[in-house]
């Protein structure tokens, strides 16, 4: 197996088992390892520190696999990894009252460059890196063989995949995936799922807590659920006795998708109005015709990729919540989110103060949100928390 070195005094991150090595912390190799090789890696004096998964085109060199020396990288370990995953999730819900799972989360799962998540029958894969990538088949085999009568389908058609050097690829791998969306349920809400064209693995998991936390709030209230994609926050809303619902998206396929989701829930008379537009467009549009409510749900997707992106995601940042609080009556709430990674919470919460501030409103800070428990973060590599939010009164 290829060694690399790092450079002395490098090494301290992966002293503290952060899984992560940059190009630039390596010093040379002693073979020339190709891209998605298992690895090892060692000081500037030669010690053994890490077993991982090469990659030559990424800013990220080496993702750590394991500390564990006497731990070789092959079909069993993927099976012992995926296994432990399911064990630390098992018993946390009723699979009755709760199908829709994230079953891996990256490197919170000691599986870096790997998402998968459970709806249902059917389990949906990410693979983001080189080395997970030769290692594909035998997670799909694991996977059938931990879930046995399941549909294990391939959603790695993101454009993080491009920069290892790999093609954005999406289709089955073991099993056949049913022809009919697949419908989940969790916090009592029903809704479907389009495996093969929806986002990420076909829907978002991060939030389905805060869909209910956020629900609870909403009695009584006019509510304005911004980018509400398939209409989680409006769900919930709607079943907490929200007097009013504005769903706010600028897809209209996923609008569509919320109407059927609401006769599936019963709600198909519900007070619930749904508006295709930019959001950006929209809520100055709000402002203008001094429309107001009684809650507001910001709900973005990511504005920053990257730490040089940080800069202009702040700026749409503050624009959105500057408008949510001149859109809200006196003792309404604003539940706000970020799921920029780049973006720190306290960098978030700044921002945040500085649109108030402007926005002349007198605000207090009620609750913190952040992604649910079955996208954990692993204490070694914070970067694993992402997602970040704030109810907040005026």
């Amino acid at each position: 197996m290829i060694e690399l070195q790092m450079k002395s005094g490098r090494e301290k991150s992966l002293e503290r088992r952060h899984p992560w090595i940059f190009s630039g912390a390596i010093l040379g190799a002693d073979g020339e390892p190709a891209n998605g090789d298992v690895v090892d890696v060692v000081s500037g004096r030669g010690d053994w520190l890490g077993r991982g998964l090469y990659s030559a085109t990424s800013q990220i060199a080496v993702r750590i696999l394991t500390f564990d020396r006497a731990e070789m990288i092959d079909a069993s370990f993927f099976q012992r990894r995926l296994e432990a995953a399911w064990r630390r999730r098992e018993g946390r819900w009723d699979p009755k009252e709760r199908n829709a799972v994230r079953w891996v989360h990256g490197e919170g799962d000691g599986l870096p460059g790997l998402v998968v998540d459970r709806y249902a029958d059917v389990v949906s894969i990410q693979v983001q890196t080189a080395g997970m990538d030769r290692w594909k088949d035998a997670i799909a085999d694991a996977i059938a063989a931990l879930a046995p009568g399941c549909a294990v389908y391939e959603r790695s058609d993101t454009g993080m995949r491009v920069l290892e050097g790999l093609e954005e690829v999406s289709g089955p791998l073991r099993g056949v995936l049913p022809e009919e969306d697949v419908v989940v349920r969790a916090n009592g809400v029903d809704w479907a799922v389009d495996v093969a064209g929806g986002h990420k693995t076909g829907c978002y998991l991060d939030q389905v807590d805060n869909w209910a936390l956020v629900g609870a709030q909403a009695k009584g209230r006019r509510v304005l659920d911004t980018f509400c994609f398939h209409g989680g926050f409006a769900l919930a809303c709607l079943r907490g006795g929200a007097e009013h619902v504005l769903a706010l998206d600028s897809s209209q396929d996923a609008l569509e998708g919320l109407e059927a989701d609401l006769a599936r829930n019963a709600l198909a008379e519900a007070p619930c109005e749904r508006l295709c537009a930019d959001v950006f467009t929209a809520l100055r549009g709000f402002r203008d015709r001094r429309m107001s409510f009684d809650l507001v749900i910001l709900d973005p997707p990511k504005f920053a990729d990257s730490k040089g992106h940080v800069d202009k995601a702040c700026r749409a940042y503050k624009d959105i919540n500057l408008l949510a609080f001149k859109l809200l009556n006196p003792g309404g709430l604003l539940a706000t989110f970020s799921c920029s990674g780049a973006v720190t919470p306290e960098l978030f919460q700044k921002v945040v103060a500085d649109a108030a501030l402007d926005a002349k409103r007198d605000a207090r800070m009620l609750a913190r949100y952040t992604q649910a428990p079955d996208h954990p973060v692993s204490l070694a590599c914070p970067e694993g928390l992402y997602l970040k939010g704030l109810l907040l009164s005026v």
